[in-house]
């Protein structure tokens, strides 16, 4: 699945979390990385007690960075990230 397809299969998702005002939490990165296991792709809601004055484009890189995933998109105040998948081998293997 590409990044399009991702994005538009996010469009109609519910977001399965929300970072309030504890933030990022060592709890949260694991929970994240859980859903990530299970469902390949989710949607989290950055709400604005924890937003404040921070950057969402920078939250949405640390997210993607702590749990090891691919940032798919960030709209206002919602992330969605993507369970990276594993590089295709692009080389033949040379005869035996």
């Amino acid at each position: 699945m590409d990044i399009k397809q991702k994005k538009a299969k996010a469009n109609t998702m519910f977001p399965c979390m929300q970072i309030g005002k504890s933030g990022i939490t060592q709890g949260l990165i694991r929970e994240l990385q859980k859903q990530l296991k299970i469902k390949k792709l989710i949607k989290i809601k950055l709400m604005k007690s924890f937003i404040e004055d921070k950057d969402k484009k920078e939250i949405a890189k640390e997210l993607a960075r702590k749990t090891g995933a691919d940032l798919i998109s960030q709209v206002g105040f919602v992330v969605v990230l993507g369970k990276k998948e594993k590089a295709k081998n692009k080389t033949p293997e040379k005869g035996k």
